[in-house]
């Protein structure tokens, strides 16, 4: 980019005017009419007796100084007109990508714009300095690159493409944007250049080191920000009370030069009332936990909880965050079993004063499951098994989800087992001792979990919403029961799956990434509503698991569905970006620009100067009105060429 500007006409129509001066050269060339007046001799008028006794209507034309007066300014009349602009930078590139940051961080006001508008403004003077038949292209750079316009010479668009650019609330990364530009660049001969219009605050150091030269506009100045930029809330106990209570954990970090007094306060979704509130002092840079608690009714669990930090400053994304009223820790667990089975499962769990235990066959037991319970199917393995996380005893023989069950096996031996898996934390079996297994035959040697001689014993078959683990063995053909370990693996997996309701009822997601949701394995097709309630998607559901794709804006998105049965999910989504919310932070020799700029630097729109060819319009004309009054004021005749005085 260099300093010197070019001039253009914004509306090259206006130059029409100029051919007015051509009918006034016309009006001075025509002879004028004399008025007939008796005079005593005609010896002094003799040149213009033979001027009127001429048959031609024309005369010579003179240079006088009204009709160049006059001609002046129907010429700047014109120009005034034409509106000519004139732009204060030059590119000097055949191809050019120009790169606007739209992350969280560029909705911080400047005064009465926002980051963004700075952006736009400097993006908009990179279009006008364009220099003729060179091409741009225009790249959305928020969590991922998005290509605004593709490599175009019409100007036009391009100004519409970056008018249509609006802030994605997510935490920016330029480095893939930068990447992309780079290559579509550098695929291209002639001279290249890159712009990246951006306010600093990058998730990574060195995210703008490209393989073209780079040029960084930097808009926005340094600001003071406070932001929440982590949310927890978990499903608690008050001893002293002895009481469920919620328990939300957040971090609060001033990310600016002065000291700050906070309010956090949490409310219900849709309610005025404060559920609990807090003030905190932090000093510049600081960070500081809050915890607020509060003891839920029972049909507060899965409504939504806003937690709002006041008061407000220049970016609203990161004063607010949202989240869910977890379920509490007892959950349901359903035994459905094909036969007269041991007592060894319904003991196990109903030692865990949490868990509700219900039992019967397969049938009965599997026909109302909440959708939150941990199934475990006994000596049977169903097609579609609704609730939440699966365990698997003793299949038959034949396919159970994705695993091969064989023929029994007599007298298997535990060889190994993963301790990395969650369900066998804290627990040994080499002392266990199994009368009778199926041999087992999963798609993957990985997804053995407990393995013997002849094959794994413990597979896991989990999908992606739930957790599925087969057991080759019924728990009454081994001494499995007489050990420590059996309770434990028991007490594992019902963990795993107060964890994964957990996650599904909280469903807290952050922005810029797709979301995944659980919902009921009926479930084909959901509606989501976005925070704005602007847009409404249509989303098919596989296997109970809905994808959103990215999700832009902090707040809730509402899951909803009509069949089989009629239900809805809140999800909430947050920033929780402390680098996002840094507002404070300038581009240093590690991001890898090889220019950085200041946006005040950049023409950020065509200066018009029709008013000084306007004015000099005017000027001209009032001279002419002065030099010919001036005359008539003074009693003036025109002498006549050739007399004698």
């Amino acid at each position: 980019m260099s300093a010197g500007g070019r001039v253009s006409f914004l509306s090259l129509s206006g130059l029409g005017l100029a051919a007015l001066v051509a009918p006034l050269v016309l009006l001075y060339v025509l002879k004028v009419e004399r008025t007939r007046i008796r005079v005593p001799s005609t010896w002094l008028w003799a040149a213009a007796a033979r001027d009127l006794t001429a048959r031609s209507p024309w005369k010579r034309l003179f240079v006088q100084l009204p009709l160049i007066v006059q001609a002046l300014a129907l010429v700047a009349m014109a120009i005034a007109a034409a509106r000519p602009a004139s732009t204060g930078t030059t590119i000097i590139g055949d191809h050019v990508a120009i790169v606007v940051d739209t992350s969280a961080s560029m909705a911080a006001s400047e005064g009465d714009v926002t980051r963004l508008d700075l952006a736009r403004r400097a993006a908009h003077g990179l279009v006008d300095a364009l220099p003729p038949g060179s091409d741009a292209m225009i790249l959305d750079a928020g969590r991922e690159p998005r290509i605004a316009m593709p490599a175009d010479r019409d100007v036009r668009r391009m100004h519409a493409a970056l008018d249509a650019l609006a802030v994605r609330e997510v935490e920016g990364d330029l480095a893939a944007s930068v990447a992309l530009a780079s290559a579509r660049l550098g695929a291209l001969t002639g001279n290249r250049r890159l712009y990246v219009i951006t306010d600093g605050a990058l998730a990574r150091p060195a995210a703008l080191r490209g393989a073209v030269p780079l040029e960084v506009i930097r808009v926005g100045k340094p600001k003071s920000n406070a932001a929440i930029v982590r949310v927890d809330v978990r499903a608690g106990h008050d001893a002293a009370l002895d009481r469920a209570e919620v328990q939300a954990f957040l971090m609060i970090a001033n990310a600016g030069t002065e000291r700050r007094e906070l309010y956090v306060t949490m409310k219900q979704r849709g309610a005025s009332d404060t559920l609990a509130s807090r003030k905190l002092a932090l000093e510049p840079g600081e960070r500081a936990p809050v915890v607020l608690t509060f003891a839920p009714a029972p049909g507060d669990r899965g409504s939504g909880l806003v937690f709002e930090l006041s008061p407000s400053d220049a970016l609203p994304s990161d004063d607010v965050a949202y989240a869910r009223v977890p379920p509490g820790r007892e959950i349901p667990v359903v035994i459905a079993s094909s036969r007269t089975a041991s007592p060894w499962l319904e003991r196990v769990f109903a030692s865990d004063a949490d868990a509700e235990v219900t039992r019967g066959p397969v049938v009965e037991a599997l026909r109302d499951v909440p959708e939150d319970a941990l199934v475990v199917v006994d000596g049977a393995c169903p097609s579609t098994v609704p609730g939440g996380d699966v365990w698997i005893v003793d299949p038959p023989a034949g396919r159970c989800f994705d695993v091969e069950v064989g023929e029994p096996v007599e007298r298997p031996q535990v060889t190994s087992w993963d301790e990395a898996d969650p369900r066998m934390r804290f627990l040994v079996l080499d002392d266990v001792f199994i009368e009778r297994a199926r041999a087992l035959v999963p798609t993957s040697r990985r997804q053995a979990i407990v393995r013997g001689p002849k094959g794994p014993l413990v597979v896991d078959a989990s999908t992606s919403s739930r957790s599925i683990t087969l057991s080759a063995f019924d728990v009454a053909d081994s001494d499995w029961p007489y050990k420590p370990s059996f309770v434990v693996f028991a007490r594992n997996m019902l963990e795993e799956a107060r964890l994964h309701r957990a996650a599904a009822a909280a469903g807290m997601a952050v922005t810029g990434d797709a979301v995944r949701v659980r919902v009921p394995l009926g479930v084909r097709e959901v509606e989501v509503a976005g925070p704005k309630s602007d847009t409404v998607l249509h989303l098919e559901a596989n296997a109970g698991v809905v994808v959103l794709p990215e999700a832009d804006r902090v707040g809730f998105y509402r899951v909803s569905w009509s069949s089989p049965t009629s239900g809805a999910r809140l999800v909430p989504v947050n920033l929780a970006s402390a680098v996002e919310s840094d507002l404070t932070r300038e581009l240093g020799s590690e991001s890898g620009a090889d220019t950085v700029v200041d946006a005040s630097a950049v023409a950020v729109a065509p200066r018009e100067h029709a008013h000084v060819f306007g004015l000099a319009a005017l000027a001209l004309l009032a001279f002419d009105v002065w030099y010919l009054t001036k005359r008539t004021r003074r009693g003036a005749t025109p002498r006549v060429r050739g007399a004698r005085a």
